[in-house]
């Protein structure tokens, strides 16, 4: 996925220091070279680091992004090499740092999901929900898939997913006449199914649905809907609650595909960053 644009990495540099920065001018240090470092403190997957040092570029100095989004690297493993004055050094240094660690937390917790599912079952999905937190969805996004999942809805727009909710308004026979209303009237998409109950998922197999998504099953109940749904040719999504600790069950139960948000609400990476004099 394409980094942040130019416009929104200069909303947040604007956010930081919409007057330049206080300290570094009064000090008279701002025209000085310098070069700063930025590292990974502990084992991580890396994101945002192109989007690090783009902030630098923006503030005119030479920025060279030593480890790309999607690299697992080591403790102590350099992410990127900033030269330029002090001014800019310290203007971007905590824009920069905050992005790199928030994302690669991300990243970092997708990793850990996916390495846990696909240790026991090598080819399964781990796909991740459009519930970031608001505002971030693009920087969440390339974070997840820098880590390995995949995006399970990018918003609405993108797929057709049939809620409870959705059911609510459609009337005694709402399952089997709202899934032929969306098959007529999205042809090209596949119609995927939430249910709460394997008689739901029952229903739902029945009913033609494409996909079927359980929401907040225990690894055993998945298992369970699988082997009942054995004849049944679309694809099984388990939802809810699914973390690395527990992906490995659920990855193996017959689950095509792991939905989770917890990624999104991992601790942030840690990122060193040193500013010295050129």
């Amino acid at each position: 996925m394409l980094p942040l644009d130019d416009d929104t990495l200069l909303r947040l540099l604007k956010e930081d220091i919409p007057y330049g920065d206080l300290t570094t001018r009064n000090l008279g240090i701002g025209a000085m070279p310098g070069l700063l470092t930025m590292r990974a403190r502990g084992p991580m997957t890396v994101c945002g680091s192109e989007e690090a040092a783009r902030i630098f570029a923006l503030l005119g100095t030479e920025a060279e992004v030593l480890a790309p989004t999607g690299a697992r690297v080591a403790a102590g493993a350099p992410l990127a090499r900033i030269e330029g004055r002090a001014e800019a050094l310290h203007s971007g240094w905590k824009v920069a740092q905050t992005l790199t660690e928030w994302a690669s937390g991300i990243a970092t917790s997708a990793t850990a999901i996916v390495d846990a599912a696909r240790a026991v079952a090598p080819a399964i999905a781990v796909a991740c929900t459009r519930k970031p937190a608001p505002g971030t969805r693009a920087l969440s996004l390339r974070a997840v898939v820098a880590g390995g999942a995949q995006v399970h809805r990018t918003g609405l727009s993108d797929t057709v997913l049939l809620f409870a909710e959705h059911r609510a308004f459609g009337g005694p026979d709402a399952l089997h006449a709202q899934i032929a209303l969306l098959r007529d009237r999205c042809p090209e998409r596949r119609v995927v199914v939430e249910v709460e109950t394997l008689d739901e998922a029952r229903r739902a197999a029945q009913a033609g649905a494409d996909v079927i998504q359980l929401e907040k099953f225990a690894p055993e109940a998945v298992a369970d809907t699988a082997a009942a749904l054995t004849d049944w040719p679309g694809c099984l999504a388990a939802a809810g609650g699914i973390n690395a600790t527990n992906a490995a069950a659920y990855a193996q139960t017959g689950a095509n595909v792991l939905v989770t948000s917890a990624p999104y609400y991992a601790k942030p990476a840690d990122v060193s960053v040193t500013i010295e004099p050129a």
